[in-house]
C-alpha cells in the first residue's frame, strides 16, 4: 500500500502517494545539497553518501530480515531521512560518526515504532540530537577545507568557520554587547542569504532553503500554516527582545538568517508524521517550535535550539491533534 493517509476518517482519495510525496521533498532539498557541496566539495559528498546509504541498508535489513515483510525502500522516505539527516551535520563530521547518526535515526527512532507513519518523533532530529550529545566536539567542529566554488569567501586550505549564533551565546557570556561582538564580526545578510556560513551543511544558504520551501508549496506537498507560524513567532519574540534590550540580544533578521531555523521550519518541523492534522493545531505547534527555540538560544546553554524544539513539540502533537480535529467533510442533503 502506497497510499499516504495523513487525516482522521472519512478519507478522501487522492493520486497524492508517499512515494510522490517524498520525490518532491527531495527535489526541493537539492538547492540546499548543491549549495553544501559547493562550499564544502568533497566532504560534504562524504557526508551525504554514508548518511544516505546507512539509512537504506539499515532500513532495508530491519524490514527483510527482522520484521520479515516486503521492504519499504521504494516509498523513498529513508533517503528523505539521510539527506536531511546529513544537512544537519558538519562537513567535518568522520564517517562513522555519520554512519552511528543513521543507525539511531532509523533501526531506533523510526523502525522500532513499526515504520513509516509510526514514528513519534522526526527520525533525522533524533539522529542528530543523539549525536550533539554524544560527540559534542565534533558536532561542533565546523572546519570546513575549499569546496568546487568559494566565491572568494575562503583564501586558506581550511577555515575554521564559527557560526554566528556561537560567536554571539560566547561573546555575551564574555560580558561583550551586540554592538562589540558585530564590530568584531561581519555578520552579513547578504553571506547568510546567498552564501557560505559556519554551521550545518544545510544552513549555508537561506536562499536555497526558501527556495525549497517555495517549491513545496507550489506543489501543495506542504501547508504554509507550519513554515509561517514558525518563522513569524520566532521573527515577533526575538524582536521583542531585541527592542527590549539591542545590546544584549540579537535582531530578530539575525535569528532568522543563522542556524538552522528556516531549514528546520520547512524540512523538519513540517513532517507529516510528526505534525499536527488540523490548521490550529499547525498554528501552535509552529509557534511552539519558533517560541523555544529562540528561548534556548537566548537563556539555554547551546548555542542553537531549533532541534530540540521540534522534538518537544513532536511529543505534544498527540495532545493537538486530540483538541483540534480536522473538520469533517460533510453532504447535504435537501430537505424535500
Amino acid at each position: 500500500m502506497d497510499q499516504l493517509l495523513i487525516s482522521p476518517a472519512p478519507h478522501l482519495h487522492s493520486k497524492d502517494s508517499t512515494r510522490r510525496l517524498m520525490r518532491d521533498v527531495i527535489i526541493a532539498l537539492i538547492p540546499s545539497v548543491l549549495v553544501s557541496i559547493s562550499f564544502a566539495g568533497l566532504e560534504a559528498l562524504l557526508v551525504l553518501s554514508v548518511s544516505v546509504a546507512t539509512c537504506v541498508s539499515v532500513e532495508f535489513l530491519i524490514t527483510r530480515f527482522l520484521m520479515r515483510r516486503k521492504t519499504t525502500l521504494g516509498d523513498l522516505s529513508a533517503v528523505v531521512t539521510g539527506v536531511i539527516l546529513a544537512l544537519n551535520l558538519p562537513a567535518s563530521s568522520p564517517w562513522w560518526m555519520v554512519l552511528i547518526g543513521a543507525v539511531i535515526a532509523i533501526g531506533v527512532a523510526k523502525m522500532t515504532f513499526g515504520g513509516l507513519g509510526h514514528n513519534l518523533f522526526n527520525p533525522a532530529l533524533v539522529g542528530r540530537v543523539f549525536l550533539l550529545i554524544s560527540f559534542p566536539v565534533q558536532m561542533t567542529n565546523w572546519t570546513v577545507k575549499n569546496g568546487f566554488f568559494s566565491f572568494g569567501y575562503k583564501t586558506a586550505d581550511a577555515v575554521s568557520g564559527a557560526t554566528p549564533l556561537g560567536i554571539i551565546k560566547e561573546g555575551l557570556a564574555s560580558g561583550m554587547t551586540m554592538e562589540q561582538i558585530s564590530e568584531l564580526h561581519d555578520f552579513s545578510y547578504l553571506e547568510m542569504l546567498f552564501g557560505k556560513i559556519g554551521g550545518s551543511l544545510g544552513e549555508a544558504s537561506a536562499l536555497a532553503i526558501l527556495a525549497g520551501l517555495v517549491y513545496l508549496l507550489a506543489r501543495k506537498v506542504i501547508r504554509p500554516h507550519i513554515p509561517v507560524s514558525v518563522i513569524l513567532s520566532a521573527f515577533i519574540f526575538s524582536g521583542v527582545l531585541w527592542l527590549t534590550d539591542p545590546l544584549h540580544y540579537a535582531d530578530p533578521v539575525l535569528q532568522l538568517l543563522s542556524g538552522g531555523l528556516l531549514f528546520g521550519a520547512v524540512f523538519m518541523a513540517t513532517d507529516y508524521v510528526t505534525s499536527p492534522m488540523s490548521a490550529a493545531g499547525m498554528v501552535i505547534y509552529g509557534v511552539g517550535i519558533g517560541v523555544i527555540t529562540i528561548l534556548i538560544r537566548v537563556f539555554g546553554s547551546y548555542p542553537e535550539g531549533v532541534s530540540f524544539a521540534i522534538l518537544f513539540m513532536n511529543a505534544i502533537v498527540p495532545l493537538l491533534n486530540t483538541y483540534f480535529k480536522p473538520k469533517a467533510y460533510k453532504k447535504e442533503v435537501s430537505r424535500g
